[in-house]
Formats: structure tokens, C-alpha cells, sequence
């Protein structure tokens, strides 16, 4: 591993300290691309405008048209947690605008898989609906798509994944991927497709003369379920999903989100009033994301969507439960996984450019999650796979991969394709995380294709592991203000925390748990203490350090520690 510090320029970060923002910020956001005090303005006025997103109007009129005819919209959700956020603000959305007859739908991932398919439009059509609306998925449904169509349904595709060679026959397709689309805000997540369509729906109603603009329903308590569904996605975090994600915090930390989230809080042991995008991505969406790989996400739909509070504090802790099981199935998997990943590493042997693992009693609901684990440990490419169907005995298997910087996943998966017709039955995805079905006898044809890819893409700097910093930090920012300070701030996918390093002394180290090492460490000669999770194997007595600032609290006392996230030895003097 390499500990780099980022660039600050210094002129944005100057210009950014004399517009009033703190100076340690100011610094971190320069380094982060910021040039101005207005590209912090998270006001919702600063939003993008709805009309700049390609088929807003269109899907707008095909809505309102529905609502007025009184006609059943059928909801295709995707089984994650931007899909089930997604579905949530869709059926509260619809709803509170006029909607009568709303119903979802969600693939189960091992009998349905991903996407609507032919099968998923027949149930829909089965149910009596008239308009099927996808969220987070439908950009590859070329088949379902064209089935819903020869059933008499209408359909409006809302995603945000890459489209594929053909775009499906849909009435409007609403994706900022979609070619000719100018919206600037390409890496926004499904639940914030979905949430634009609401606002143009919103307008269209209003243009209608169906509302008057200072008595038009209001939309912005949706924001939490958007922000939650944003991070939980691991979309780039750029100007306009920063403040998506900062206005829905706000009103978490208000006090008022739905009281399927406020459940979720409680369950996962965290303040909501202190919320954080680490609390999205590290506690509710996981819980979310369970229901998804084990379950069924219906029940992290109706969690979210309730407005009952008894019936959201059930459902949470059922969901609670179901995490504490995922925990379990991915902890006994990831071992088998590594062991396996680490016969490719062995000593007097070449690492390959990209891993790819499978093993008969995978469960394939956790395949992403383990991927993403052995890639974060090996910093290769990394694909997992398990098989697929209800108990294992299809002849498919499916994969989920997850990437690393400089090597695009689904344009990978793309080459393979062409280069070995027939090995991929399906696959879809972004660049840091796709997936992907393959014949089981074609598994070794498709490992060695995925392989040359990376060795062909991949060099050996970016193939070093190496971890950004903002350097070192002054003694003077090692208070709690500044802790809370900097976790109000919204941080995410390309817009990193704050990680800090600089060469440390290691004055004594133990193990707690056997599997996390405690530190009491020197930082410009002052005593602060450390912890290092997943990490046994001690460390010199002087190294550089990188790590994130926490608040530790103890006996009722918070103090700061180091959240160490790397280590390397000093250069020598």
C-alpha cells in the first residue's frame, strides 16, 4: 500500500477560507474539487431543474394522464436498497399527487433475477394494472419491456444504469444515461430518478390548473428516503446528489423522516438526530439490503413505506434479524473465498490481474458483498459467484463483481462478450460494480477472458494499492467540536471522508477481540488513542499512520480516537 496525500490548491482553498467556511474544511474541500462557496449551497433552489432530464415531461403527461383515467400503476422495483427507496417514494409520491390505485411488484433475486422480464409483465398484466412503472432497473429490459407492450400495458422506464446496445420500446424511458440526454448529474441514483419525475409530475398537475403553487402537495419529505437510497447506492456523490443527501439529513436530524427510517435508526443503535451518510451506508442500507439477498424486499419496501409506527418498528426489527443472518452467511463465505483467492497469490507464483471465485454452496445472495471484500483485500477485479435458482441446482451461475480504480467493470464484461460470444447470458452494471450469468461449464472460459481483460487494462501502478489522504493534521484540530464538525458534512463515493496521515509512535498495542488491534499512540507529542478494525499484526514503533477521526464515548465521556485505515513504515531520514 502507498499513503498519498491529495493536492490542495491553494488559491480554492484561500478562496473558500475568506468566504467564512472553516479552515479545515476549506482545505478539505478544495482538495476535493470545490472552487467556490456556491457549490456548497445545498439549498433545494440549487437543485437541478427537472426539464433537463430527458423524458421528465414525457413520463410527467403519461402520469398525469393515468391519474385523471383513474388508471392501476403497477410499481417494477429492483431488490436493493435504491431500489426499495425507490419504490417507497414512488407509492408515497403517487399517492399524495393524486394516484388511487398503486401497487408494486419486486423480482425475487434467485426465482425472478434481475430486471423486469416477460414473466415479471405477465403478473403485473395478471393484477389488472394499466401502467407499468419501473425504479431503479428496466434500461437492459428489452424483452420485458416489449412483453408488457403486447399485453396492452403502458410503460414508463425510470433507471440509472449504463443502457445497453438497444434501448427497450418503452412509451418513455426517463435514465441520464440515455443517449442525447443532457442532464449533468449522471451518477444519480434510481431514487433520485424517481424523485424528479415526481417534481415534473408535480408541475404538469400544477400547469393542469389540478393545484395552485402555493397549495400544491409537498414532495420534500421524501428527501430522506433519496438521500438514504443515494448513499446506500455508492453513486458519485457530485454537487447535485450532495445536496439531495444534505437535505434529507436535515430533516432526519429534524426529527422528521418517515417512521420506517426512524425504526431503522433505533434497531441499528444510532442517533438520529445526529445522522450521518455513514449511518445510510453502514447501517440502514444494509439492513434494507438484506431483505433483498435473503428475504423478500417487500419487507423493506412496506418498512419504509408504512406510515404506521408500531407496524415500522415490527418490520425494522425483522430486518434487524435478517442482517444479524447475512452477517453470519457472509462471514462463512468470505473465509471460503479468501482461501481460495489466496491459492492465486501464493508465493513463486504470478497474481493475476483479476480474481474470480465460485464454490457449489455459495448462496448467492451475498456474492456482491463477499466480491467486494476479497477485492478490497487482494485490490484486483474481483467476481463471485454462486449458483443460481431456488436451491442451487441450476446449470447457470450468477456473478457479482466488484471493480477498482481505473478498470470500468461493465465495459470489461462488454469486451468478454464480444471476444467470446455466447460465454455471457446476460450482464449489466456500472464501472465499479456489475453482474453478470454464465453457463457453469463456460466458468473457466469466462475467468481467463476476465483475466486478460484486466492484465490488458490494468498496469502495475494502478494494480498498487493506494490510499488518499489529506495529510497530516495540526494538534489543534484533535477536539470533538471538530469530530462533529466535520460528520455533519455529507461525504461519500467521489467526494472521500476526511482521512489524515503522518508519521505516529506507537507507545503500546493490544489485541481486542482477537481480530482488532487497540492503540495508545503519540501525535505531535500528545498521547490520543487508536483502534484499527479487522487488523491483528502489530505494528513498529514509529509509522505513518492514515486515519479517520471518530468521537469514542465512554462512561458518558466522548473523546477522539483514530479510525486507522492504513500503515506504512517511514521513508528513511
Amino acid at each position: 500500500m502507498r499513503i498519498m496525500a491529495r493536492e490542495v490548491p491553494p488559491r480554492s482553498a484561500w478562496a473558500l477560507e475568506q468566504a467564512g467556511i472553516h479552515p479545515l474544511l476549506a482545505r478539505l474541500f478544495a482538495a476535493r474539487g470545490v472552487l467556490g462557496r456556491d457549490e456548497l449551497d445545498d439549498a433545494l433552489g440549487r437543485l437541478l431543474p427537472p426539464d433537463q432530464l430527458r423524458g421528465t415531461r414525457e413520463a410527467a403527461a403519461l402520469l398525469a394522464d393515468a391519474i385523471a383515467a383513474d388508471r392501476h400503476l403497477c410499481i417494477v422495483a429492483d431488490y436493493d436498497c435504491d431500489g426499495a427507496t425507490a419504490c417507497a417514494v414512488a407509492l408515497r409520491g403517487l399517492r399524495r399527487l393524486g394516484a388511487r390505485q398503486v401497487s408494486y411488484l419486486v423480482p425475487d433475486r434467485v426465482v425472478d433475477g434481475y430486471g423486469l422480464t416477460a414473466p415479471i409483465a405477465e403478473r403485473v398484466a395478471e393484477r389488472g394494472a394499466q401502467v407499468l412503472l419501473t425504479v431503479d432497473n428496466g434500461i437492459a429490459s428489452v424483452d420485458g419491456v416489449a412483453a408488457a407492450k403486447s399485453l396492452g400495458l403502458s410503460v414508463l422506464v425510470t433507471d440509472h444504469h449504463l443502457p445497453g446496445p438497444e434501448l427497450p420500446a418503452a412509451d418513455v424511458l426517463v435514465n441520464p444515461n440515455q443517449p442525447d440526454c443532457a442532464f449533468p448529474s449522471k451518477c444519480i441514483a434510481g431514487v433520485g430518478v424517481m424523485f424528479y419525475v415526481l417534481l415534473a409530475l408535480r408541475a404538469e398537475l400544477r400547469a393542469r390548473g389540478d393545484y395552485a403553487a402555493d397549495a400544491q402537495p409537498r414532495l420534500d419529505d421524501l428527501l430522506p428516503l433519496v438521500a438514504l437510497g443515494t448513499v446506500a447506492d455508492v453513486v458519485r456523490l457530485d454537487a447535485n446528489n450532495r445536496r439531495l443527501v444534505a437535505q434529507g439529513l436535515r430533516r432526519i436530524r429534524a426529527g422528521a423522516m418517515p417512521p420506517g427510517v426512524a425504526a431503522l435508526f433505533k434497531v441499528a443503535g444510532r442517533t438520529a438526530s445526529a445522522a450521518t451518510t455513514f449511518d445510510f451506508g453502514f447501517s440502514l442500507g444494509p439492513r434494507i439490503n438484506a431483505a433483498g439477498r435473503l428475504a423478500d424486499m417487500t419487507l423493506g419496501i412496506e418498512c419504509l413505506a408504512t406510515d404506521d409506527a408500531a407496524r415500522a418498528e415490527e418490520l425494522a426489527t425483522l430486518l434487524d434479524s435478517i442482517n444479524r443472518e447475512r452477517r453470519s452467511i457472509e462471514g462463512d463465505m468470505r473465509e471460503q473465498a479468501l482461501r481460495v483467492a489466496e491459492r492465486l497469490f501464493a508465493d513463486g507464483q504470478t497474481p493475476p490481474a483479476a480474481v474470480t471465485v465460485f464454490d457449489a454452496d455459495f448462496h448467492e445472495g451475498v456474492v456482491g458483498i463477499v466480491a467486494s471484500r476479497i477485492k478490497d483485500r487482494f485490490h484486483r477485479p474481483t467476481f463471485v459467484f454462486a449458483a443460481s435458482g431456488a436451491e442451487g441446482k441450476s446449470n447457470e451461475l450468477k456473478g457479482s463483481g466488484r471493480s477498482i480504480a481505473g478498470f470500468h467493470l461493465r465495459d470489461a464484461l462488454d469486451l468478454v462478450a464480444k471476444r467470446h460470444p455466447g460465454v455471457l447470458l446476460r450482464f449489466g452494471g456500472h464501472a465499479m460494480a456489475a453482474g453478470c450469468t454464465v453457463a457453469r461449464e463456460r466458468l473457466d472460459e469466462f475467468q481467463s477472458a476476465f483475466a486478460a481483460v484486466a492484465a490488458e487494462w490494468l498496469d502495475a501502478a494502478t494494480l498498487t494499492r493506494r490510499l488518499d489522504t489529506d495529510g497530516p493534521l495540526a494538534a489543534e484540530y484533535l477536539r470533538i467540536d471538530v469530530v462533529d464538525t466535520l460528520q455533519r458534512e455529507v461525504w461519500g463515493q467521489g467526494f472521500a471522508p476526511p482521512t489524515f496521515s503522518e508519521e505516529v509512535e506507537v507507545l503500546s498495542q493490544r489485541l481486542v477481540g482477537e481480530k482488532h488491534l487497540a492503540l495508545k499512540l503519540r501525535h505531535q507529542g500528545r498521547p490520543v488513542d487508536g483502534i484499527w478494525f479487522g487488523h491483528t499484526e502489530p505494528l513498529p514503533p514509529r509509522v505513518v499512520l492514515a486515519w479517520r477521526l471518530e468521537a469514542d464515548e465512554w462512561q458518558g465521556v466522548r473523546r477522539v480516537r483514530f479510525m486507522v485505515e492504513g500503515a506504512e513504515l517511514p521513508a528513511p531520514n
